[in-house]
């Protein structure tokens, strides 16, 4: 036990390096927890046996549905809903036709069977989120003309479409029925929607118009919610991963309390299920037998990459008035990674032997798509001149703040005011607030309790920030350039009679405003309504 143990965190302390300079290299950690795995695995240098793949199945299984949650969770819908028709053609027709291409080429090419071609197809049909946005946060690189938030929305949706093709194909391996595939589809969409709709709903009003999660619990309550919902939608035939999605988006763009404590509290838990999972598959690879398919593995990535991917996108978004080089970008960018993985795995583990060797083909496609398209997708976007520098791809999440290590307010003193002529040490100030700053005529003064505050300063404060309850209907809204309120008066907007804007944050500064005070290019607006 104590062995065991200790293995485990020589793992994990081996997987949190390997994240740390990732970086430095340009790709995705990912693919260096594969190495590990393969490291700790029979062929490696501590020759661990593990072929369990049924166990292994269930353990990717739950951890891909806590990467599936939190991938809607942390979806800012504002951001990416403006492209979400596009975003879901994609996942839906786009993954059909991505599938469809790949198990023709198998068929015909590679001579494997129909239902060997299908499932090639349909396991490797998903692209990963989690490799694309790991490179893209790492270097800080905004996709111009919404690409970033595109992504997201069809990385994190095509994975139930992949999975339920996947199911499919495992019935026609195995000899079930086809007369029941009509159901089969039927149940996976309508309940795995359903459930996750109702669960949502539900789990937002447990958490918005009743005490019953004390403070402190709400992260356990999420947790709970997910098991839940991931049991109830895979008891009745649903669609279990889409079921969780549909609750992570819907939890994480609502009013829940504590919200900014769940973000990092996911994005760790998240971090955790894909080590386990490119650890895993690591693990279970026989490097050994690289040798036998490597050249049918590196003929599915061409394919995969260079044709059937471009096909799919082109398709989709030429319909959309999409660019060329948005569509360019966004094939290339077309991952397979951890759900494509474990879709493998259940493949194995579906109880029948499986006569080509699914598991290692997915292992090197994978390998080949994370170290080599995944390497050069920041040279790729240059070179397509796809890059915003001018704003920040973190934006696109609901995980992004600000980075200010306080809150600063600006309060305007005009004549008559209560404060003027008095000294900072005399005037009333907001709960735990500090005058750090006054400018005054162009000139900064640091001020002290003597310091007398005149007409016409600015009075720098910093104030403690303020976590919402989810009462509230306070609203943050991101202006972009092309948005309707930038370089406007607020007195100018025409707003409903409910709103009010509340707080400007610009920079590292939050400004009260009043009707004369003008909007700007990445002001963070605080309405309330």
């Amino acid at each position: 036990m104590a062995i065991t143990l200790t293995l485990i965190a020589i793992v994990l302390f081996s997987c949190i390096l390997a994240d740390k300079f990732s970086g430095k290299f340009g790709m995705p950690a990912l693919i260096l927890f594969m190495t590990i795995g393969m490291l700790f695995g029979c062929d490696g240098f501590f020759k661990i046996q593990f072929d369990n793949y049924d166990f292994a199945e269930k353990i990717c299984t739950v951890s891909l549905s806590f990467i599936m949650f939190y991938g809607g969770f942390n979806t800012k819908w504002k951001t990416a809903g403006n492209v979400a028709g596009r975003a879901i053609c994609l996942s839906t027709v786009g993954v059909l036709i991505t599938a469809g291409i790949t198990g023709v080429f198998c068929y015909f090419v590679l001579h494997l069977s129909y239902a060997e071609s299908f499932l090639i197809g349909a396991v490797l049909s998903s692209t990963d989120a989690a490799s694309v946005f790991s490179i893209l946060r790492t270097k800080k690189l905004n996709l111009k003309n919404s690409t970033a938030p595109l992504l997201e929305i069809e990385s994190g949706s095509n994975d139930p479409v992949s999975y339920l093709l996947t199911m499919i194909g495992i019935i026609i391996l195995n000899g079930g029925k086809l007369t029941n595939l009509p159901y089969f589809t039927f149940a996976q969409i309508v309940y795995g929607i359903a459930i996750g709709v109702i669960i949502a709903g539900l789990g937002i009003v447990i958490l918005t118009k009743t005490s019953l999660i004390s403070d402190g619990l709400d992260t356990i309550f999420m947790i709970a919610l997910i098991i839940f919902s991931f049991g109830v939608s895979t008891a009745i035939d649903g669609n279990a991963f889409l079921t969780v999605y549909l609750l992570g988006i819907i939890l994480g763009n609502s009013k829940i309390k504590n919200k900014k404590i769940m973000i990092p509290f996911f994005d760790g838990l998240t971090s955790l299920a894909q080590i386990l999972i490119f650890f895993l598959l690591g693990l279970l690879a026989f490097p050994h037998k690289f040798v036998a398919i490597i050249i049918p593995s590196l003929f599915i990535a061409i394919f995969l990459t260079l044709i059937a991917r471009p096909i799919a996108v082109f398709s989709i978004l030429a319909p959309f008035k999409c660019s060329y080089r948005q569509c360019l970008l966004v094939s290339w960018a077309g991952l397979r990674g951890a759900a494509s993985i474990v879709f493998s795995i259940m493949v194995v583990a579906s109880g029948r032997d499986v006569p080509f060797d699914i598991f290692h083909i997915v292992f090197m496609v994978a390998l080949f798509s994370v170290a080599i398209q995944g390497t050069l997708i920041p040279y790729v976007a240059r070179k397509l001149n796809m890059i915003d520098d001018n704003d920040d791809v973190r934006k696109t999440f609901n995980d992004y703040q600000e980075e200010s290590a306080i809150t600063l307010m600006r309060m305007y003193i005009p004549k008559g005011h209560n404060w003027e002529n008095k000294l900072v040490s005399d005037v009333n100030m907001p709960t735990n607030s500090l005058a750090i700053m006054i400018k005054r005529n162009g000139d900064t003064i640091i001020p002290n309790g003597d310091t007398k505050i005149l007409g016409g300063d600015s009075v720098i404060l910093s104030v403690p920030s303020y976590e919402p309850s989810g009462k509230e209907n306070l609203e943050e809204v991101v202006i972009d350039k092309n948005h309707s309120w930038c370089d406007k008066r607020i007195q100018d907007l025409d707003l409903p009679e409910n709103v009010l804007i509340a707080l400007i944050k610009r920079g590292d500064e939050s400004l009260i405003p009043d009707g004369g005070t003008y909007i700007r290019r990445n002001d963070v607006v605080v309405t309330y309504r």
